[in-house]
């Protein structure tokens, strides 16, 4: 009898690592191929979807933010943004955007009118925001590196102390930095709960999750992957996507699930878009990407 247990224990083992090998592979859609859609850019960023579906991303060099839309046109949808890197949506359907221009957050409606919603942080210009998310109440979680730009009139000088994270109240009436101790933070997305935050601190090559608190303020920082990323996205199941080398895929463990190669020196950053939810966008160097998943993207 202790045979046959072992025996059933064994096959119960094998049958429930054949179906996380299973789940694994399926996130990707059978038979798909990472797809170039566009080219002839000098750098893609911050692609954001809108509720329809439609996705937004920026040519950062060129200044322009550029429209993909769910019936597969490419359009611009604005010029001088600001020199836009990183976007997203927010609840009313304006498009925000880490300017660093003026190292500034933008509020654009859809007539491409900005207003600015954060110029500086205790009376100094911020180092460059680069990437940002919006929880479910309407706040702002943005990541704020140096990278110097050689169209800046600013002194190239570090303006903050550190390169930190910073959260932005819904009532626009409170700016507080959140995350100190990163060495480079970039990439940055939140579940749709509104309860964690991953931040990739692309120097030290790591991602790490913290739990957020109703104040805004983060709490219970841990190492997440033994990887850094330029931009993230999450989908409805809660794996985590990170760029630079291709798109690599991790659970909400933190297991490494798929990667995803890319033919581009650089994957900068990504997103889920279409009608459906289930085609991941990626912006690569000149050029735009997409590739149709299984999983749905989490808004």
């Amino acid at each position: 009898m202790g045979r046959t247990v072992y025996f059933v224990a064994n096959w119960i083992f094998i049958g429930i690592l054949m179906a996380n090998c299973q789940e694994n592979k399926s996130i990707i859609a059978h038979g798909a191929q990472v797809e170039k859609l566009a080219e002839g850019f000098r750098f893609t960023e911050g692609p954001a979807v809108d509720m329809a579906g439609n996705v937004y991303f920026t040519d950062q060099p060129n200044n322009m933010i550029l429209k993909w839309s769910v019936d597969d046109k490419l359009s611009t949808f604005g010029t001088n943004m600001g020199r836009a890197n990183g976007l997203y949506f927010d609840r009313e359907g304006n498009l925000l955007s880490c300017s660093d221009l003026d190292n500034e957050i933008w509020q654009i409606d859809m007539n491409g009118t900005h207003t600015v919603l954060v110029s500086d942080y205790d009376g100094k210009k911020l180092n460059g925001p680069n990437d940002l998310w919006v929880r479910p109440d309407g706040g702002i979680y943005f990541t704020d590196p140096l990278y110097v730009r050689d169209y800046w009139t600013r002194s190239p000088e570090m303006q903050q102390t550190g390169e930190g994270v910073y959260y932005l109240s819904p009532d626009r009436k409170r700016l507080i930095k959140v995350a100190d101790d990163l060495e480079k933070p970039n990439g940055i997305i939140g579940t749709p709960d509104g309860k964690r935050l991953y931040v990739a601190d692309i120097k030290a090559n790591k991602t790490y999750v913290f739990d957020i608190r109703p104040d805004g303020t983060l709490t219970g920082k841990k190492a997440f992957a033994p990887l850094g990323s330029d931009g993230m996205t999450i989908d409805k199941a809660g794996n985590i996507y990170l760029t630079g080398q291709g798109v690599t895929v991790f659970s909400s463990e933190g297991m490494q699930i798929a990667h995803i190669p890319v033919d581009a020196n650089w994957t900068a950053n990504v997103c889920f878009g279409g009608s459906d939810m289930k085609m991941l966008f990626i912006t690569a160097s000149q050029y735009l990407y997409r590739i149709r998943m299984n999983v749905e993207g989490a808004r």
